[in-house]
């Protein structure tokens, strides 16, 4: 009995200390800095939208915070280096629309599981507005579509294969029974370019890239995908306003843990984010530069997911897309 005890003791005691760091992390800072791996090049907007929310996190919990640029691939690189990264909340991963919701119906096989990580909260949303150049003879959705229906083939500009604003061209096809032809340019200048000087006639942009160009008169803003008009182009009417809902999406960022995160650090992570996504200055900042702010918590962004891979999977299908 005695020996029973003791290694029933021996037991105890060694499940308390493999708990300790988890729960030392959960409850207390450390100097230890917290990276945020982020998929995509400095300047982007889901680099911007992570130092935002890094600096933020870092004022509310007193610990560092740094941002690491993973770029490639359109942010699986990233996805598949957080997804290996030790589960002890020194490893936060802004997960996007793409990574989450896109590539599962792209790729035949994923080096990582997008539902095995540790949702912590859906930021923000970059909602679209469809743009054309002054050549378009459309003053409206109306007629724009009209002058559509006409154009064998309706070319449509992207950012590259893959991308929302890919994919978001054939939700708007089906909305208005067109079959756009998606002009797929290697980067956001040089897709800008292509319409800019009417060489494809129109394209998908968030108001933050679109918008000064709308105000030098270099383009027209047709309508936006958003849910209800943008504060930066209240003159812009919304899809759904125009009686289509159906073309109504938006690309998204998050934050997230590497899977097998325990929960106390979840729940801390949450709960820190929240009071970043609440803070007057870092929503009038984001609003600023044209996001739709969310600073959901973590069962409202696992409910914004399952809705999410069901708009872009039916999208991604439509198109008969595949990246290998």
């Amino acid at each position: 009995m005695k020996n029973l005890s003791r290694r029933a003791l021996v037991a105890c005691l060694t499940a308390i200390a493999l708990l300790l760091p988890a729960m030392a992390q959960a409850q207390s800072p450390s100097g230890r800095p917290v990276r945020i791996i982020v998929g995509f090049p400095s300047g982007t907007a889901p680099d911007i939208v992570a130092r935002l929310v890094a600096q933020k996190l870092q004022d509310v919990t007193q610990q560092p915070f740094v941002v690491e640029n993973v770029a490639g691939a359109g942010g699986l690189i990233a996805a598949q280096q957080a997804a290996k990264a030790a589960p002890d909340g020194f490893t936060l991963f802004l997960n996007t629309v793409s990574d989450m919701s896109i590539a599962p119906f792209m790729y035949t096989k994923l080096e990582y599981n997008p539902s095995d990580f540790g949702l912590i909260s859906h930021l923000v949303y970059a909602d679209m507005v469809l743009m054309v150049p002054p050549k378009v003879p459309a003053q409206n959705l109306k007629d724009y579509v009209s002058w559509a229906h006409l154009q064998k083939p309706l070319f449509l500009a992207t950012f590259g294969p893959g991308t929302p604003a890919h994919f978001g061209t054939a939700i708007f096809g089906s909305a208005f029974d067109l079959k756009p032809e998606p002009v797929h340019y290697k980067t956001t200048a040089d897709a800008m370019s292509g319409v800019l000087s009417g060489e494809v006639p129109g394209i998908f942009v968030t108001p933050s890239l679109g918008a000064p160009f709308v105000k030098e008169g270099k383009l027209r803003a047709i309508a936006t995908t958003s849910p209800a008009r943008l504060a930066g182009m209240p003159d812009v009417p919304t899809f759904g306003e125009l009686g289509y809902p159906q073309a109504v999406f938006a690309s998204w960022f998050g934050l997230a843990a590497p899977p097998s995160t325990p929960s106390p650090i979840l729940d801390r992570l949450e709960a820190d984010a929240a009071k970043v996504m609440q803070s007057p200055d870092v929503r009038q900042k984001l609003e600023g530069m044209g996001f739709r702010v969310s600073g959901t918590t973590r069962d409202e962004f696992a409910t914004i997911v399952r809705a999410e891979n069901v708009t872009w999977g039916k999208a991604v299908r439509a198109t008969g897309f595949k990246a290998d």
